[in-house]
């Protein structure tokens, strides 16, 4: 394992932030640490990047003290300088990381083509709309080739095509071996590119493990159905409820075994079937059950 968290707790007088918490992320995996607001991911983090001190429990990377050289961090509230020149601020944010300025130069050359915004190299941040200035935060994350990075709501602010490109940018690290440690209240972003994922409660962890597994536990025998006879379906005993959905009805029964009668009945009758589904359960459905009124 790369990145281990061991009963991790984090008090502020009275408080507890973070409670028992334990997670590990193998080297060139994406983990997902979800959560409500308040629910300890952000103290969490801090305490990775040694910012904060655990009050139990350790936090190691390959089996030793995390050094922060070898970690980017994009954190949810951002922290460039408005009226530094983006150049320059980057190439001495690389400098903290260990990186000299003349690589540094280099890599924010190319990382402005990869993110197609070489044009804001000598620009101020404060000139750049939301999006933008969340493209530069992202390449000083990045810009010192870190072993782990950590994002935190990278995707805050930015429209449909430069969510594509950061996620295009996301995918790379992984697939070069890059951990990752992902936070978003997007549940699909999550669904889409993490493997493991965490979900906190009042500092606890409350789900953890492999996404299919997860989804696997939570699943409930429910399928979705577009007809123009669903009426025809609505007395059978295996049916508990029939719900409008979408364009169609969410049917829940009592177990999928039972999807045979429903189907067959619908066949007898002559309707007219343009969906017959299992209903999947998605990591929002999930998110929702376990933080419930949390989730604010």
């Amino acid at each position: 394992m790369a990145l281990q968290i061991e009963r991790v707790t984090k008090q502020f007088g009275n408080f507890t932030a973070v409670d028992d918490l334990s997670f590990h992320v193998p080297k060139g995996e994406m983990f997902g640490l979800l959560g409500a607001n308040g629910a300890g991911k952000t103290t969490t983090f801090r305490m990775i990047l040694d910012i904060l001190k655990p009050t139990e429990g350790q936090i190691t990377w390959d089996g030793k003290a995390v050094d922060h050289r070898l970690v980017g961090y994009l954190p949810e509230e951002r922290g460039l300088y408005p009226k530094a020149q983006i150049r320059e601020q980057l190439v001495f944010l690389a400098s903290l990381k260990g990186m000299r300025a003349a690589e540094a130069k280099r890599a924010v050359k190319t990382w402005l083509e990869r993110l197609e915004i070489p044009q804001y190299e000598t620009m101020r941040v404060e000139q750049l709309s939301k999006g933008n200035q969340q493209k530069i935060q992202l390449i000083a994350a990045l810009l010192h080739n870190p072993e782990l990075v950590i994002l935190d709501e990278p995707f805050s602010g930015l429209d449909p095509v430069n969510v594509e490109i950061l996620k295009r940018e996301v995918l790379a690290l992984r697939d070069t071996g890059t951990t990752i440690l992902f936070s978003s209240h997007r549940m699909e972003h999550v669904e889409e590119l993490c493997q493991h994922v965490g979900i906190l409660k009042a500092g606890r962890a409350v789900v953890s493990g492999d996404v299919p597994t997860i989804k696997g536990r939570y699943a409930e025998p429910a399928l979705f159905i577009e007809t123009d006879q669903i009426e025809k379906i609505a007395a059978l005993p295996v049916v508990e409820s029939i719900t409008p959905y979408q364009n169609g009805h969410l049917v829940r029964i009592h177990s999928f075994a039972d999807s045979d009668a429903i189907l067959a009945t619908l066949v007898r009758h002559g309707a007219n079937v343009q969906t017959f589904m299992r209903q999947p359960v998605s990591l929002n459905d999930i998110f929702i059950k376990e933080v419930g009124e949390h989730a604010s």
